[in-house]
């Protein structure tokens, strides 16, 4: 019974934010480009010369400083032009150093949301997917296996290692990069969205994906030079209602969110859990920005200054 505590807490919190959404301090809004860029569904008949292609240029965003810059970047979605915000976390692991946050109620996985995070983080989002009875796959905390890979031919794992940088590992390569060890932190997503810097070709694959599906997304890619972008998109029409239309679940499809991942830098990327349980905080000096969810999860990845 308590092993399913979080998932009630969460139906809780979903009522209470549909009766009344929570005010925000208000931040100034940074477009990524004065036009918004169109993001067209990348098609899989087509993968084999877009895989030959030099990488598309990514788009000039204008960033909010901080220990964790984060930027909006204005897209247009498909042949409808849907008009969609991506906020974009860069994340230093040199400055930053990112682990698991795991809830708990008594000795059972409790809710986890945003407003939970710790005093000193200065960023926090939620992390893998989830059941009924807490995160799926692959979980590792502070050099500890909570939990064995899932496995599944998009399941990717997401490591941190002992100099704190963040690896996305295919799911072909799980077993012997668990087998190898040395790993501090590490969960599971899928689907996997980028490998080498190329769309991954089992999402190509008939059936392995919705392709028409759209929803909110949540992104966690790893550029060349290390780093850790998290890409949450928002439905932003002109006429919005602040804290109800952005958290619609009209969003990218899964082409698409690889396409803005690339895009972005991401060499290698991954799905987050989206929809109702997309979240994302980013704390820089006395700025504090919300991009809350719907759900409560059982999983959180926060990310906390270095020593020096």
């Amino acid at each position: 019974m308590r092993a399913l505590a979080w998932r009630l807490a969460a139906g809780a919190l979903y009522c209470g934010l549909i009766g009344g959404v929570r005010a925000v301090h208000a931040q100034p809004r940074v477009a990524g480009a004065s036009v918004p860029v169109r993001i067209l569904d990348a098609r899989c008949a087509d993968t084999a010369a877009v895989q030959r292609t030099a990488r598309p240029r990514g788009p000039a965003l204008q960033w909010h400083p901080g220990i964790v810059p984060w930027s909006e970047w204005r897209v247009q979605l498909g042949a409808r032009r849907l008009p969609i915000t991506v906020i974009v976390a860069d994340i230093n692991p040199q400055r930053v150093q990112l682990a698991l946050e795991i809830s708990r109620v008594g000795d059972a996985m409790g809710p986890w949301r945003i407003d939970q995070a710790p005093s000193d983080a200065v960023v926090a989002f939620n992390a893998g997917q989830f059941n009924d009875v807490g995160p799926w796959g692959w979980v590792m905390h502070r050099g500890r296996e909570w939990q064995a890979p899932g496995v599944g031919t998009l399941a990717a794992g997401i490591v941190v290692d002992s100099g704190r940088l963040v690896h996305i590992v295919p799911p072909d390569s799980l077993a012997s990069v668990r087998l190898r060890g040395g790993w501090v932190e590490a969960l599971q997503s899928y689907p996997l969205l980028l490998s080498e810097g190329r769309l991954a070709h089992a999402l190509c694959r008939e059936g392995a994906i919705d392709r028409g599906h759209r929803d909110i997304r949540m992104a966690l890619g790893v550029r060349r030079d290390g780093h850790v972008l998290v890409a949450l998109s928002r439905y932003a029409p002109a006429e919005a209602v602040r804290g109800v239309t952005e958290r619609l679940p009209i969003g990218p499809t899964t082409l698409e969110m690889a396409a803005i991942m690339q895009l972005l830098g991401a060499q290698h990327a991954v799905m987050l859990d989206g929809g109702i349980s997309a979240q994302l905080r980013v704390r820089n000096g006395l700025s504090d920005r919300h991009w809350p969810g719907l759900r409560a999860v059982p999983l959180a990845v926060v990310g906390r200054v270095r020593p020096p």
